[in-house]
């Protein structure tokens, strides 16, 4: 394929220069943060008998995906801070905005399928202990669902953009290519992209967003009807850590988006954006093994040192 000659240039979060060394050091703890800890959850999963259960099947996966999410933004990032230099080639472009949205709808769909399977748990419990329902089969079709999906809304997206031609103005206002902003950079008509892109975000943000209202609406009418409270307790834990990351990962994508077809601030968009990028893939690690004995007792036999 041949490329269009076009450059981008990334602005970033702050164009103050006394500023760069103070981002390139947060984020670069955050980045080494973000895979390190989801290394560690991966790894004890893994190497841990006693954790190969399909939530935690779901939550090595949902690991995964935020490395490869957070990857695919911060690095180039680091690297212009570091350069003193903004220009992300157009292939460079094209090529982070496929990954981008992979990722980013692949975390949507693995958190709205360890909402059901925490459905399945806590309603239907004796299904889930002999696994009649969350079989492996299911599980690992579940995940090749979502994946595939993905991928191809991802491809799609990408697509659209390729028709689309560029001018002069080639400044994004974000650290990373986002689609949205691309679009709005195009010389060329964009009424496809738009309703494409905003039809898109409605069903594959949407329909995940319904089944975790669903499944957490049944889980908690069966939660009420327990008549223990230490049941109550227990069941209700085992939903604190998904629901916490729930919160702040949908909440802050689509209050971003939300936010971006109202108000023309685009650095306090870029701003944001950080929270559901680097921030809510930093802390999934700590929400899910300070809350969470099994995986802390897991990495204290993998590392020797018990976690807090």
């Amino acid at each position: 394929m041949n490329w269009p000659n076009n450059d981008f240039l990334l602005l970033g979060l702050s164009e103050e220069p006394e500023l760069q060394p103070l981002l390139f050091g947060l984020f670069l703890s955050m980045y080494l943060i973000t895979v390190f800890g989801n290394l560690l959850i991966i790894l004890a999963i893994s190497v841990d008998p006693n954790l190969h259960t399909p939530m935690y099947f779901f939550l090595a996966n949902l690991s995964f995906v935020d490395i490869c999410f957070t990857s695919t933004t911060v690095p180039k990032m680091l690297v212009n801070i570091q350069t003193q230099n903004k220009v992300i080639t157009y292939a460079g472009c094209v090529t982070q905005i496929y990954f981008f949205i992979l990722f980013a709808v692949s975390d949507f769909f693995m958190l709205s399928v360890m909402a059901y399977d925490r459905f399945v748990a806590i309603c239907h419990p004796l299904h889930y202990t002999y696994m009649v329902i969350m079989n492996p089969q299911l599980c690992g079709l579940l995940v090749l669902m979502s994946w595939i999906t993905s991928v191809s809304h991802s491809l799609l997206q990408t697509l659209m953009v390729l028709r689309l031609s560029f001018c002069t103005e080639m400044e994004i206002p974000q650290f990373f290519c986002e689609l949205n902003q691309m679009i709005q950079l195009a010389c060329s008509d964009t009424f496809l992209n738009n309703v494409v892109m905003y039809f898109a975000a409605m069903l594959l943000a949407g329909a995940p967003l319904s089944g975790i209202l669903y499944s957490y609406s049944k889980i908690v009418s069966s939660i009420l009807r327990m008549s223990s409270a230490q049941g109550k307790y227990k069941a209700f834990s085992t939903c604190a850590s998904h629901l916490s990351v729930v919160s702040l990962f949908f909440c802050t994508s689509l209050g971003v988006y939300l936010s971006s077809a109202a108000t023309q601030s685009s650095h306090a968009s870029a701003v944001a954006s950080v929270m559901y990028t680097v921030v809510t893939p930093m802390l999934n690690p700590f929400i899910y093994s300070l809350r969470n004995r099994d995986i802390k007792e897991a990495l204290k036999r993998i590392i020797g040192i018990p976690v807090m």
